[in-house]
């Protein structure tokens, strides 16, 4: 029994959900997402409510019965709210920019590193040091975020590096004076 794949997600109002065979399209305020759906998994949208079923109890439909569920609701998250990831960068030197369709990394490397920001995706910065990556795909936001921070992940003896903005890292202890 899968309990999540067996939830009941209400669509909120002004979204309009399209069943096709093996598609699902989720149409809303913020735009438009689509999401193939297995045949062993069955989707219905009913008077404001989205259920999936599964066609049999083998493992794999199991599996796949709670995942889409849960992909459905991102989308229908993605489309009305959207979704946010917050970055922040700590040390001397280090900074963002945006020029054009890209960001512009400045990480202590010997040359700035440039990103190029996917379609669907907004990149707003408030400071220099601080990055916040919205869009309406949970995945893509999720994805964009993770690349961004990969350039120059936060070490752990001074924190500097690309962080999310409530990761605490872990810090070490320095090199010990000698006995």
């Amino acid at each position: 029994m899968s309990r999540i794949g067996n939830r009941e997600l209400k669509i909120p109002v002004g979204l309009e959900v399209t069943i096709q065979p093996n598609n699902v399209i989720v149409k809303g305020v913020k735009g438009q997402l689509e999401q193939t759906i297995p045949s062993v998994i069955t989707v219905v949208a009913k008077e404001g409510v989205v259920t999936t079923t599964r066609a049999n109890d083998v493992k794999h439909s199991k599996q796949l019965h709670g995942t889409i569920n849960s992909l459905i609701q991102g989308m229908l998250e993605g489309v009305s709210k959207g979704f946010k990831k917050e970055l922040e960068i700590n040390g001397v030197g280090y900074r963002a920019a945006l020029v054009g369709d890209k960001l512009t990394l400045s990480l202590g490397y010997s040359h700035p590193v440039e990103y190029k920001i996917p379609q669907g995706i907004t990149i707003t910065l408030p400071k220099p040091t601080q990055i916040i990556v919205e869009g309406i795909s949970k995945q893509l936001v999720g994805e964009v975020a993770a690349n961004i921070r990969n350039y120059r992940k936060p070490e752990p003896y001074k924190g500097k590096g690309v962080k999310y903005k409530n990761e605490h890292i872990i810090r070490k202890e320095g090199k010990s004076a000698g006995k």
